[in-house]
């Protein structure tokens, strides 16, 4: 029954003349379960599904009972309250899924020889303390958003060819280097330790994971070069190395090797030398983020090689959404996410299909913008801020008829403002400052929307919202300086930037754990 609209309470009695029951299913209803500490239910259940019903503050204690229960999912239950010992120790539970609740306290380090387990889903709570090897004989381990601590060494003493597919330790408090023992997990797909204290280089074994199709290392303190292993991971979608200190060039195979890559983020680290053109290899990328780098040279002209950005609704197929079916319903094991940043706001997407973007903010990018850059007609954001580009705004950009946030401030662009700009409908978020931009704003409803903080910094601009053109000026009128093109540099305070604005891409979407429900 689950998906509905059921509200109620229910307590012992309902439950009471159900002795054949096998499954229950209530999930994703407004229910209240109020039973007794000491109930004894009349059944023995080989599934239990109370997804989004309110079971809390206490763990249910009647689940002990359950001596064939085989799929436990009491996620977003408002339980907060440390697991009972006699959870680890069901053996017949191989399927556990507590996420979302507000639980709390350590696991303890139970013998690893328990029956292996097909999903232990314990993020978003606040579990401590290092995470016990028996965890780790799990083919699916997500353990996001908790307040774990120490190394994942233990990852070594699993047995060689023990099949992991998802391993999830992301928002977490780990540390240490990665271990050297990659090679000994086959079939693992997904890899996500974003968002923890990871230190040292990235194991070159990790190049030994063939199966893999998503890697998010972001926000530690990995430090050296890409490993070219890496370049093995063939299958790669998503490779995520942003907000880290890796230097070096960026690698020539990344477009040789992983042309299946539909998001690259490489943000926020040392990166030096030019883009190399095998980059335009990667015709399926949806999500370019080299920001914050110190990457040199003028941007490839073959960016228009990105096929899927050229095309405007072209969906990417496989965003790294990975189901898993049990009892007829399905699991999300894992939502693939993007992390976009601009000027020091981050925001995370998990709707990859709708983004599509190119953000080469913060390097030492020279010359002018290419031409070819109009062809990508499926781009939503671009941003080339805080560069040392000159020449022009390219004239066809209306081309890019999809686009909703630019920015270009920053650099030492010139000439006036193309009146093609002004029919970009879509265009919601427009930053153009500190450049040396002249003439005339283009007359259009949606150019005269943007406030002064988005042309401010071009002494020779004119037209609203900034002060009115001398030509423009009729007889005995007068000029409100206020609006004016006289602001003093502050150092982007007031940058129009993109992320002041949300359009509907940019909403963080909600992973509801059931059912593939996303909205």
């Amino acid at each position: 029954m689950s998906s509905n609209l059921l509200e109620d309470t229910v307590t012992e009695r309902y439950l009471s003349n159900f002795a054949n029951l096998r499954v229950l299913d209530l999930s994703f209803n407004s229910l209240t379960f109020n039973l007794s500490s000491d109930w004894i239910p009349p059944f023995q259940l080989e599934a239990v599904q109370l997804s989004h019903c309110y079971l809390g503050p206490r763990f249910p204690n009647w689940i002990q009972t359950q001596n064939s229960l085989e799929l436990l999912d009491i996620s977003f239950a408002g339980i907060s309250d440390a697991v009972p010992h006699w959870l680890w120790n069901m053996s017949s539970l191989t399927n556990l899924v507590l996420s979302h609740n507000d639980i709390s306290g350590t696991i303890p380090n139970l013998p690893s020889g328990l029956i292996p387990r097909e999903l232990i889903d314990l993020s978003s709570n606040k579990f401590s303390g290092p995470i016990p090897l028996f965890l780790f004989h799990s083919r699916n381990l997500k353990l996001s958003k908790n307040m774990f601590i120490g190394s994942i060494f233990h990852l070594c003493t699993i047995p060689k060819g023990f099949i992991i597919e998802v391993l999830d330790l992301s928002d977490n408090q780990l540390e240490g280097e990665l271990p050297s023992c990659w090679m000994n997990i086959s079939g693992l797909a997904v890899l996500d330790l974003a968002n923890n204290k990871f230190s040292g280089e990235i194991s070159l074994t990790l190049g030994s994971l063939d199966q893999l199709k998503i890697l998010h290392l972001r926000n530690n303190n990995f430090i050296g070069e890409l490993p070219s292993t890496l370049g093995n991971c063939s299958r790669l979608i998503t490779l995520d190395v942003g907000g880290n200190k890796l230097t070096g060039n960026i690698p020539a195979w990344i477009g040789t090797n992983l042309t299946n890559l539909t998001v690259l983020s490489l943000r926020f680290n040392e990166f030096d030398g030019i883009m190399p053109s095998t980059i335009c290899h990667l015709t399926n990328i949806h999500v370019l983020d080299l920001s914050g780098n110190n990457i040199s040279g003028r941007i490839s002209r073959c960016l228009n090689n990105f096929t899927a950005l050229v095309e405007k609704n072209g969906l990417i197929e496989d965003a790294g959404h990975l189901e898993y079916g049990l009892f007829d319903s399905l699991f999300e094991l894992y939502v693939n996410n993007a992390i976009v940043q601009w000027k020091g706001q981050d925001s995370e997407y998990k709707t990859l299909g709708l983004l599509k973007g190119i953000d080469l903010s913060g390097n030492k990018l020279v010359g002018t913008i290419p031409q070819e850059i109009s062809d990508l007609r499926g781009l939503v954001f671009l941003n080339l801020s805080r560069n040392h580009l000159t020449g022009n705004i390219i004239s066809n950009i209306d081309q890019m008829e999809t686009l909703e946030c630019l920015d270009l401030s920053r650099n030492q662009l010139s000439g006036e403002i193309p009146s093609s700009l002004a029919h970009l409908n879509f265009l919601s978020v427009l930053n153009l400052s500190y450049n040396n931009l002249t003439g005339k704003i283009p007359l259009g409803t949606q150019l005269q929307s943007f406030n002064s903080y988005a042309y401010i910094g071009n002494t020779q601009l004119c037209g609203k919202p900034l002060v009115e053109c001398p030509r423009d000026i009729s007889n005995g009128s007068t000029t409100d300086h206020r609006e004016g093109n006289i602001f003093e540099e502050n150092d982007g305070i007031h940058d129009n930037n993109c992320g002041v604005k949300s359009p509907f891409w940019k909403q963080e979407s909600v992973d509801y754990h059931s059912n593939n429900l996303l909205a």
